[in-house]
């Protein structure tokens, strides 16, 4: 029973996670369509990117023991397809100072991941030790995806708008991360449910940013609306005197 229930957490975790990773389709599907990046960040699909490495590494069988984590490869292997094809998209559109930073960390990350790969398969010789080894780095890996969305907070509290802060991005953050935990928890393994001890009340705070600001943009934006009608309005009548006017001057 319990391992059906933990696979079952899997299965849905899985897809929850694939929401998560497909999320930055529509804000990539506007930067194609404008051609370019805007105020968006890079930051969050080259953290993930580095999540998704690490962990399809940690469920593979070097790591694990045979394919007890084989959900966390499956979504994590695609989540590698989908964060690389958003980062190439970045860099095409991206201005020259925003591809020399997207290509530095993607390129800093892949080092990481590559030096981690090795050492967890040469310098241990033993599942534990790889998995606590892998699973530790992964740890901060996943915190920082989950922590990523919050580089556009200052952003977002400055100018009361969260244009620039998906909200689906932050929603499946928060229900991936709640569904992991529970499969960690499950799993009986605290380096998969950790990261989403911090992930959840993260998801949390993003979820209360948008909910916060998006109304204040609605509150604001109804009486500038109200002022243009209110301003037609109000030049309605200069309109007829002055046309009542040239009348007058006509016939006289």
């Amino acid at each position: 029973m319990g391992d059906r229930l933990r696979l079952a957490v899997g299965i849905i975790g899985n897809a929850s996670s694939l929401l998560l990773y497909a999320a930055p389709i529509l804000t990539f599907t506007r930067v194609i369509r404008k051609r370019s990046t805007e105020e968006f960040s890079c930051i969050p699909y080259i953290v993930a990117l580095s999540n998704c490495l690490l962990y399809t590494w940690y469920g593979l069988p070097v790591v694990s023991y045979k394919w007890e984590n084989f959900p966390v490869i499956t979504i994590n292997g695609l989540g590698i397809i989908l964060e690389l094809s958003f980062i190439f998209i970045y860099l095409w559109f991206a201005p020259t100072r925003g591809k020399i930073k997207a290509g530095t960390i993607t390129t800093m990350v892949m080092v990481i991941f590559t030096v981690t790969a090795i050492i967890s398969a040469f310098v241990f010789h033993d599942h534990h030790h790889r998995k606590v080894f892998v699973g530790t780095i992964g740890l901060v890996a996943s915190v920082a995806m989950y922590a990523a969305p919050l580089v556009v907070v200052k952003q977002v509290i400055m100018t009361k708008s969260v244009e620039f802060m998906p909200f689906y991005l932050s929603f499946f953050s928060f229900l991936a991360s709640v569904l992991w935990l529970a499969y960690g928890l499950l799993s009986h393994d605290l380096l998969l449910a950790s990261p989403n001890l911090v992930g959840l009340p993260l998801g949390i705070l993003q979820l209360g940013l948008y909910c916060k600001y998006r109304k204040r943009g609605i509150i604001e934006e109804e009486p500038s609306k109200w002022d243009l009608e209110h301003n037609n309005i109000q030049e309605k009548p200069k309109h007829m005197q002055l046309s009542m006017n040239e009348d007058v001057n006509g016939k006289i």
